[in-house]
């Protein structure tokens, strides 16, 4: 087991209701959730594989392939689709050459399509790195990514 899983499982008893914030950890420390750590959690909290699976399947926050450096979310919710967001998203693909749900070759950026960010007044949202960045447009989006290079 690699010695970063190890310091992750230390903090946990093992119980079930472990689960979420153990896979947590893990996908902190490694970047996503290769299927040798979905694995390694099973044994630790003595549930089978597919629990495990079934869980990070489910939830959007868990990614099972290596992410980017970047991660690039475009909304294209209600508000933001009336104000531009399809054209930003297309901006965004061209600049990154990726479609949403990949990750550039150079592991550099991963774009992510998202339904709503709540942020409906700031209209079209992209976040970066967690970063909100409001009223965007093609343009705006470009640069922010040029930066990013």
């Amino acid at each position: 087991m690699d010695e970063g899983l190890r310091s992750v499982f230390a903090r946990y008893k093992g119980e079930r209701s472990d689960l979420v914030p153990l896979l947590q950890e893990v996908q902190s420390v490694l970047g996503y959730l290769p299927r040798e750590a979905m694995a390694e959690v099973a044994g630790f909290l003595k549930v089978p594989e597919s629990a495990v699976y079934g869980v990070v399947s489910f939830y959007t926050q868990f990614h099972t392939t290596r992410q980017g450096k970047h991660n690039v979310k475009v909304c294209q919710g209600t508000a933001c689709h009336v104000r531009g967001a399809r054209r930003v998203m297309e901006a965004v693909r061209k600049k990154l050459g990726i479609r949403p749900g990949q990750t550039s070759e150079d592991y550099r950026f991963t774009l992510e399509r998202v339904a709503c960010f709540g942020s409906c007044a700031l209209s079209p949202v992209m976040v970066i790195n967690g970063k909100v960045y409001g009223r965007m447009t093609p343009q705006k989006a470009e640069a922010l990514l040029e930066r990013l290079k």
